[in-house]
Parts: C-alpha cells; structure tokens; sequence
C-alpha cells in the first residue's frame, strides 16, 4: 500500500459517482471483473486515486480480459510502468505524477455532469467562495407581451372613413376639393374637458388613416387605407391626432401592414411633430416612440394574405396639442408647385430654367417638366451637350426620393461654379413628381389606375397611364436629338439601410463594368451613407417594366433606379444614425458632384474605378466558385463569365409584381394591340422610303418631264450635283433602338453632333474643345454658394467623407476652365395655381 494513504483506508467513505461510473464502464468492456467493493472512493475531492488494498494485474498473456487476479503491493509499480510503458494498456483515464510513476490519478470527467438526466436533480451553480449568495430562486417570465388585437367589436370606434374606393371600382373622375357637400365630422364628439379620447384625422393631402379603434384609456388601434382602387400596398402612413395629454404614455398600434420585415424591427423610429413645439420651439418633425415592435398579426384570415402589426408607445409633450405621425417626412404636391413658384419668381433661376407641363395626370393635376441649362452662344454649343434625365416620385409614399430631388434642384439651380459648369455641359431633364395623384391622395405604390406606375413603363395606354408614357416618349425624342448620358430615378426603401443603386449590366464587352463606375464613384464622394455594396446590376424577368430597364433598353447605358433608406446609415460617421431630409437633400448635391468626376476630361479616375471594380470582379467570381466547390482560372476565362451568373437577384428591394390591367382596360389594351399588329403588316407591305429616294423619284417623274430634258442630260442641268451633295450637317448613325424613332426631317442638333452614336459613348464622352479651352477665371474665383457645398467643396476633404479603408480613390480634383458671361433676359413664367385640399 501507499504509506500516505494507510490510515485513510481504514475509514468508510461514501461512494463517488464518478468512480462508480468508471468502474460499471470498465465492468461492460471486461477489462475489470472485481467486486464493486473491492476499490474504495477516495476521501480527495478532486483528485480522486486507487485505494484498495488489493490491485489488479494482468497475466504473463497480457492478452486476455479474463486473467486479472489479485497481487500484492511490489508488483503495483509493475503495473504503473506496464500502464504507463505499454502501448495496448495505455489509459486516456489516468494521470501520472510530475515527479512520480506510482500515483495514479483518474482525469477530470468530460462534461460528464453537464448530462441532463431525469433520475438526478439540476446540478446547483457554482459561486467563487467570497460571493455571498441568497438563497432565494428568482424566475421571471419571457419577453414583454405583444399587444393582442382586440378589433371593434371589443373596442369603440373613434374614426372611420365612410367609404374607400376598392379593387371592386375604378376612378372615374376628380374636381377640386374632391367630394361635394359638407365635410362630416368622423372623430368622436367628446363629453366634456376630462374626456381624454384623441381626436383622428387624415382627410388631408397625403394622409391615409382609414380606421382608429379604442381599445384601452390611452391605447388605440389604427387600420389603414390601401391605395386606392386596390386592396394592398399598405406602408406610408400619415395622420393627425388632437386633444392630447402631456406625460401619459399612449400606445398606437397599426394592424394592417403588409409587409413580413421592416426596419421599425432594427431601430427604426415614428415621426412625430407637435404644432406647440414648433410654434414655440421651433422644432419639426423628429423620431420618437419606444417599446417598438414589429410583428404578425395573428387574428388575420387564414384565406386571406398576412397582416403584420407596429406597435409603439409615446409620451406627449403638451396637453391639447396637435401632433401628426408619419412613416417619413411628408412632401406633398403643394410642397413642389410652392418650391416651383419659387423657381419661377427667382430672376436668374428662371434664366436657367425652363417649366413646363410634361402632362395631365389621371386626375387632372399637372406633371412639371424642368429643362435646366445655360443658354448656350450658338447652336453648335447648343448641339455639344448631352441629356441627364432625373425623376421622383413614381411611388407616392417614398418621399425620400422628393428631398433628394429638392437638393439636386437647390444646388443645380444656384450661383455655384460647379452647378455652372454642370449646366454649361448638360441639359438637366426633371420630372419631380411623376405620380402627383398618388401622392396627393396618400397612396404608397399606386397611381389613380390601381397599378404600381413603376411596372408599366411599356405600357400603349397613353390614357390610362399618361405620366409614364409622356416620360417615356419625352426621353425617345430627347434620344433623337443628343445622347442621354444617365437616367435615374429616385425611390424609397423599408427594408435595407444606407443609399444604393440598381443598375443594368451589359454583356457587351467593349463596355466591360462601364455601367458601374458611376455608382461606385459615388460610394467615394458620400462614403458614409452610400453603399456600393448593396447594388445590384441584375435585369430580372418581373423588372422587365421598370424605369431603369426600359431607358436602358433604349440605349441608355447608364440607367439606375437610386433607393434611399426610410432608416438610416450603418456607415463610417453616419452609422446608427436615422436619415434626416438634410442628409437625403446633400445627396442631390454629390450626384452633381459625382457627374463632374464622370465626365472629367482627366480619365484617371475612371480607369481607376475601372480597375477597381475589375479586381472586386475577380474576388467575388473566385469566391462564388468556391462556395460552389469549383475551380476557375482567374487569369485567363474569368472575363468570359456572364455578369448575371454572379450578380444576385434584387430579392431585397421593396419591389411589385405587376398585376396585369385593370379588368376595365383589358378590352381597350387588346383593341390597340389589334391595330398595332394591323399596323405593322402595312408597314411591311410598303416600306418607307428615305429622303433621298423620294427626292430622286419626285425629279424623275414631276421635274424631268417639265423641263424636256433627256435623262443624259441631267447632269449638265446640275440635278445629279444637287442629289449627290454632301449635307453641311452630317447626320448621326443610326442604331437599332432608334432606328425606328428617326424623322427624315433634318435637325440642326443631329447636324452639331457629327460621329457622336448613342451608343458610341456611354462611358465619360469627350468634352467639346469649345470647354476646354476656356479661361480658370471661374475656377478661381469658386465661391461656396450652396450651403450643402461648403463642407464638401471641390477638391477639398471632409471629416464626414473618410474614404472607406481598402478603397483608394486619392483623386485629382480638376475640372474644366470656364468663363462667365451674360445672358439674355428671358420672359418670366405666369404664377402657378396652387391647389389646397381638405
């Protein structure tokens, strides 16, 4: 025996459960076959040893399970070094002493009381023993309860739209003012001055409240109303509440919203502003609410699609205020023609821009068209220019897309030698609100006909669908007379942070990556609210009819739709932070910015980008082949695979499908595609002549026999030097998306343009000799006169625009000489009429 542990042997100790483990484990696998009592625990909590008086040997055979039998103390050092020494008796259970062979010592059990059994209780946790510890056990419930919808028939209905135009009807007409007769009073009638119930409205411009149910003292529940004319799209909201009381908490839930994620689940707040504050205080619109939670709603139809609810509470900071909620900061029809009577009654804003009704809308309100550009000195210049086409609002209820719109206009339209420059080499196409009757009425995705305007950009109803189709052909003509060198169009997003692009990708490789140096240049002027991460430049089959895909299949390469976050920014200084119209408005000011570093006749930034994005290609291709468990060469095919085999989908977006026509439009829709086919066959039977060949048959048979001439004759009379002259203008060649869009009759702009094809330069074009030739005078004496200009000023650093880390765009800021001139004065435009509606 060990001499250390004689006198602990003779005591009785109580069987450890581990030991007994082991020895029932070595029992199974026959490696011990003594009784259980024959080997005794050790008194030693932690390092449990052998402590019987008898040890266990095997035989000479060393061979056999069955051959243990009991030896004296001598040979148990002959056992520890046959154990310790021998390859077939090694134990992974026992551990052996630094300093000693003969201690034995059996290892820490391996998570062996983390096993849960139900034949033994939960295993007691553990303190550090200067802890002192009650001995109470605390328990609590999971998280805070969603609310339950209780619905009308538990609650009291305090508001009510008498009755909302459905999927079962269609518009028909409008007037000012909208309903005749006297506007009924659909809150409730309160008590007396302790009644606390808020009073609910949204009989305004751009509301959409429909229902609002009291289903507690200070709790509510909200229904809103679809677009019209349909039964879904419900996410913008925008209502007004009175008679409130200050330091109560309130709880507003909306139960109707259609969409499965949003961003009110990762941080996102309400709107809220109170008259008093701003009357007092001179604060707007800021974020409140807390308790925020966005969630199913359960009690929904089966049947019928999903609801899902936001819930949150808030604190009122005055009694009897007047405050409004709102999913983003409104921007109404009325805001734009206030904006635009501004422009209009500015002397040198008028100058440089041209408004215009590009159309009635189904309603009968006016689309606004602005041409801006300097007047040029001659129609060469005139000629020299090419088109950017900006719009907004083609989804009512993403009123971001206004306030980036409105920071465009702010600095295109001011005295900044950038924003100068920009329109000496540009004519500027805006469509600020392409669905003016949405917004008016509060939709979110729809227009007047029921139908998302976003999906229909093909669409032959020019009745039905007027915004977009005068857009569309307004940009056809602007093809035919000079090249559009970008389209975008703004658009709101609920469900992804930050400010993104989606793109088209061309598989025309002398384009190679061209569509995307403009998003990815811009991702470096605004590094801390865009991300060139989350574009996407993948044309998918239910996008066929967006803005985007539609321009870009007429030949414009660089064709985006521009989502900007209904949250905000998860970037550089921005991040965390929600996107206050500010932010979105200085977004106008570096998409200017950005166009000066597109076209900037120093291509170094461009081959830069180009080189960048080259190298990300790669990264990504080698990565999704990877995944895929595939091997690719990167040096040499990898140029050979398709854009749209590694671009994911744009699954993110808060995009629509399209719902075909309005059953009321199908037989019309139908009727024109017969008389278009009947259309074409006649144009196939008798193909159009060009100009020349009418003029040579018109001599042939009208001329010639007139004069008497003999047909040898005719070039002495100077007709053949007359047909085979050469125009002064030489016209454009054609290309196969405007080939068919082409007048015969001559334009003094095609004639300017000699060698410019639409497709010839969809990257930064040349810029005309008639620029770069011009003095530094203006360059010199840059002034900061856009306030959005002054910490982001040409070719100067800021703070809020740390480039991204691994993005290198250490970037030359040069820009095109020129010098100022006078202008003509040119005729103001008649005041707007500005409609008002209850």
């Amino acid at each position: 025996m060990f001499p250390a542990l004689e006198s602990e042997l003779k005591q009785e100790t109580l069987p450890d459960p581990y030991e007994n483990f082991m020895l029932h484990h070595l029992q199974y696998y026959g490696y011990f076959k003594a009784k259980r009592g024959s080997v005794q625990n050790s008194s030693s909590a932690t390092h449990p040893v052998w402590k019987s008086s008898s040890r266990f040997l095997l035989n000479d055979s060393f061979g056999e399970r069955d051959d243990l039998v009991p030896e004296t103390l001598p040979k148990e050092k002959l056992l520890c070094s046959l154990m310790q020494n021998s390859p077939l008796l090694k134990s992974r259970q026992l551990l052996y002493d630094e300093l000693s062979d003969v201690n034995p010592r059996l290892r820490e059990p391996r998570d062996l009381f983390a096993l849960f059994s139900s034949n033994r209780p939960l295993l007691v946790p553990r303190w550090p023993i200067e802890c002192e510890v009650i001995k109470e056990n605390i328990h609590h419930i999971g998280n805070e309860k969603i609310p339950e919808i209780v619905g009308e028939e538990k609650g009291t209905v305090v508001y009510q739209l008498d009755s909302v135009p459905t999927e079962s009807s269609y518009f028909t007409s409008s007037r000012v003012g909208g309903k005749r007769g006297i506007i009924k009073e659909l809150a409730v009638s309160l008590e007396g001055p302790e009644d606390s119930t808020l009073l609910f409205e949204s009989r305004f411009e751009s509301g959409n409240l429909q229902k609002a149910v009291r289903v507690d003292t200070y709790e509510y529940e909200l229904t809103l109303r679809t677009d019209l004319y349909t039964n879904k799209h419900t996410q913008w909201f925008y209502f007004r509440v009175q008679n409130t009381r200050k330091d109560i908490t309130y709880r507003f839930t909306i139960i109707n919203l259609l969409k499965p994620k949003s961003l009110y689940a990762t941080g996102m707040k309400p709107l809220m502003y109170s008259e008093l504050d701003a009357n007092t205080r001179g604060v707007g619109w800021r974020r409140e609410g807390a308790n925020i939670k966005y969630y199913k709603n359960h009690t929904s139809d089966e049947k019928q699609q999903p609801f899902f609810c936001l819930t949150w509470t808030v604190e009122f900071p005055y009694d009897q205020d007047t405050c409004f909620f709102a999913h983003f900061y409104p921007y109404t029809y009325t805001d734009l023609q206030c904006y635009l009577l501004s422009v209009v009654n500015n002397p040198g804003q008028s100058q440089v821009c041209k408004l215009r009704t590009l159309c009635r809308s189904l309603a009968g309100n006016t689309v606004y068209l602005l041409t801006i550009t300097n007047p040029s000195r001659s129609p060469l210049e005139a000629a020299a220019k090419k088109a950017v086409v900006f719009s907004a609002r083609v989804h009512p209820g993403e009123s971001n897309g206004s306030w980036i719109m409105k920071g465009f206009l702010d600095f295109i339209l001011s005295n900044s030698p950038d924003a100068q420059l920009l329109r000496d080499i540009f004519v500027f196409k805006v469509v600020p609100m392409l669905n003016p009757d949405g917004v008016i009425v509060g939709n979110y995705r729809c227009s007047l006909a029921g139908r998302d305007l976003n999906r229909h950009y093909k669409t032959i109803l020019k009745e039905s669908f007027p915004c977009i189709w005068h857009t569309r052909n307004m940009i056809k003509r602007l093809l035919e007379e000079r090249e559009v060198l970008l389209y975008c169009d703004f658009h709101g997003h609920s469900r992804k942070n930050n400010i993104f692009l989606y793109g088209c990708s061309s598989n025309d490789r002398k384009y190679w990556l061209h569509e995307r140096v403009f998003p990815l240049m811009l991702s470096k002027n605004v590094p801390d609210k865009f991300s060139f991460h989350s574009c996407n430049f993948k044309v998918q089959k239910c996008k066929e009819g967006t803005g985007r895909v539609v321009m870009w299949r007429m030949g414009i390469l660089n064709s985006y739709t521009m989502e900007s976050t209904f949250g905000g920014s998860t970037l550089g200084s921005k991040r965390d932070t929600h996107f206050t119209p500010e932010d979105l408005k200085s977004l106008g000011y570096h998409v200017c910015d950005t166009l000066l570093d597109f076209c900037d006749p120093d291509q170094t930034k461009y081959t830069q980008c180009l080189a960048e994005l080259e190298e990300r290609l790669q990264q990504e291709i080698h990565k999704k082949f990877n995944e895929n468990g595939e091997a690719v060469s990167l040096e040499e095919s990898w140029r050979d695979i398709s854009l749209s085999d590694i671009e994911s989908s744009t699954s993110g977006s808060d995009s629509s499908f399209s719902d075909g026509l309005p059953v009321h439009l199908l037989s019309i829709a139908d009727e024109l595609n017969q008389k278009k086919k009947m259309y074409k066959k006649k144009k196939m039977k008798k193909p159009l002549q060009t100009r020349r060949q009418r003029n040579e048959h018109y001599q042939k048979n009208k001329l010639m026999p007139e004069l008497r001439l003999p047909e040898g004759c005719r070039e002495r009379a100077g007709f053949a030097s007359t047909l085979k002259k050469q125009s002064a203008f030489p016209r454009k060649p054609e290309t196969p998306s405007s080939s068919g869009l082409r007048h015969d009759k001559p334009r003094l702009n095609e004639a300017c343009s000699s060698g410019r094809g639409r497709g010839a330069s969809l990257g930064p074009a040349k810029m005309p000799t008639l620029l770069l030739t011009k003095s530094k005078e203006r360059a010199q004496s840059r002034k900061a006169d856009f306030p959005g200009s002054c910490p982001c000023a040409r070719r100067s650093t800021s703070s809020s625009q740390e480039p991204v880390p691994g993005l290198k765009h250490n970037w030359t800021r040069s820009r095109y000489p020129v010098i100022k001139r006078g202008r003509s004065t040119m005729a103001t435009y008649p005041a707007l009429h500005i409609y008002t509606y209850p």
